[in-house]
């Protein structure tokens, strides 16, 4: 936001430059201070106009982009946790979140390993949802 402010500042000042050098020519100060005063309203609203446009954009992207980084560090927490139980295999686990629902699939060496990756994961912070689609392996 400081950066649209300043946007504005800037806008603003190049117009009042502009407008004093035009008090230089002949004719009434007063009609000149008129036409500036004009000129640095229609620029004005012109530029609040588009700022607000651009914030509501920027609003709308950081919006996707936070739910988006929510999402990745989720998988990466539920990744982490996984990695670190002794016994499960995190290379045949794969993890997908999706607005805090988090997916796993792959495979595992019994149904106490699913169930247990499923238990690390629905624990992890921000975790709405847990679909577990890991197929335990049969052993022989």
């Amino acid at each position: 936001m400081k950066a649209i402010k300043s946007f504005k500042f800037t806008c603003i000042s190049v117009l009042l430059a502009a407008g004093l050098a035009a008090c230089d020519k002949p004719g009434s100060a007063e009609i000149a201070g008129k036409k500036i005063d004009q000129t640095v309203d229609e620029a004005g609203q012109k530029i609040g106009e588009t700022v607000d446009k651009f914030g509501e954009k920027l609003d709308e992207k950081s919006a996707k982009t936070g739910l988006a980084m929510d999402d990745a560090e989720i998988s990466l927490k539920v990744k982490a946790a996984i990695f670190a139980e002794p016994g499960l295999k995190t290379l045949q686990i794969s993890v997908d979140t999706v607005q805090g629902v988090v997916t796993l699939s792959g495979s595992v060496d019994s149904l106490a390993n699913s169930d247990r990756a499923e238990a690390l994961a629905s624990a992890v912070a921000g975790v709405k949802k847990v679909e577990n689609r890991l197929v335990p392996k049969q052993i022989r």
